[in-house]
């Protein structure tokens, strides 16, 4: 089978790509590198099965054309800065909404029927049930990235229904570790190199969240395509706990050796349009069988190692 991954020179994108050529399957790549690095695809290109694509998804001629001949598209690509989105709110509309119309109408125009989605926790919003299952009720939307993403699932599930696609959205919670390149353990790491006296926090430290390694989103993202019946299925990606910023700033400065003084710029939410308290339940993808392999800690450490031995990955931040 050939696959699509837009988004596949990313942090998630070319995690996948990596698992999908290991499993003996053809992959095609599609990404702009607007936030994807080249050296995340340096090992996917070794291969025979594999070809990168530099392309938009506001190109519909090119997207569709890299599509030709394959099965399924995993729908990576996206604006993922949540805290930029009242700065630029054409974006979140542009690279998320409309780029997944395009890929669903790319997928019509070469009878391509399958597609996998990220989506994102973000959609919860100030979720109204602790831990969130899927079938919770939506709230009132408080980013632009998530009601983008809200969207994107709504055309996702709407061409299913109209058009006999069949479709597995993903709702993520944060995702780390190798090849992380973007989000609080990097932006932490990043003031430590520059001052490792003080570090900056936004919010007042104590937000909840839940995190989740790389690996086992893929892990769970392949299973689900694999074992999931529904014509449009639902998955929240996440493990069964969580953590305040506060106890990941101690593992990530514990890690470095480091003991900055901390500097809280106040209030329960970091940025406009953070949800404080984002715990996912994962019932759905235990259910098929999906077990996550990193704990929480283990995965902020891991991430923490990656980025000290990859100082490129700041260059461009």
């Amino acid at each position: 089978m050939k696959c699509l991954v837009t988004g596949g020179a990313g942090f998630i994108g070319s995690t996948l790509v990596d698992r999908l050529l290991h499993e003996g399957f053809e992959v095609v790549a599609y990404d702009n590198l607007s936030t994807g690095f080249p050296q995340f695809v340096e090992s996917a290109r070794a291969s025979g099965r594999f070809r990168f694509v530099q392309g938009d998804l506001l190109d519909p001629p090119a997207l569709t054309e890299a599509m030709k001949d394959c099965a399924i598209v995993y729908h990576l690509a996206a604006n993922a800065d949540i805290r930029k989105g009242t700065a630029q709110p054409r974006r979140d509309l542009d690279q998320n909404t409309i780029g997944t119309f395009n890929v669903l109408e790319a997928m019509r125009a070469n009878g391509c029927s399958q597609i996998a989605f990220a989506s994102s926790s973000a959609v919860y919003g100030n979720a109204v049930q602790i831990p969130t299952p899927e079938d919770v009720a939506m709230p009132v939307q408080i980013s632009l990235y998530g009601a983008s993403k809200l969207a994107g699932e709504g055309l996702v599930s709407a061409y299913c229904e109209a058009f006999g696609f069949k479709g597995w959205i993903f709702r993520f919670v944060s995702v780390l570790g190798e090849r992380y390149s973007h989000g609080h353990v990097f932006d932490f790491v990043k003031q430590l190199r520059s001052d490792p006296t003080r570090m900056r926090v936004l919010g007042d430290g104590n937000q909840k969240k839940s995190y989740m390694h790389v690996y086992d989103c893929v892990d769970a993202i392949r299973l689900a395509v694999e074992k999931a019946e529904s014509p449009c299925s639902i998955f929240n990606l996440g493990v069964e706990n969580y953590v305040t910023v506060k106890q990941s700033i101690g593992w990530i400065t514990g890690r470095m050796q480091l003991a900055p003084r901390l500097e809280f710029t106040g209030g329960e939410r970091g940025w406009i349009g953070d949800a404080p308290f984002v715990w996912l339940d994962p019932g759905r993808i235990l259910a098929l069988g999906w077990q996550p392999k990193f704990t929480i800690e283990q995965s902020v450490v891991r991430t923490v190692d990656w980025l000290r031995d990859n100082d490129w990955a700041f260059a461009r931040a």
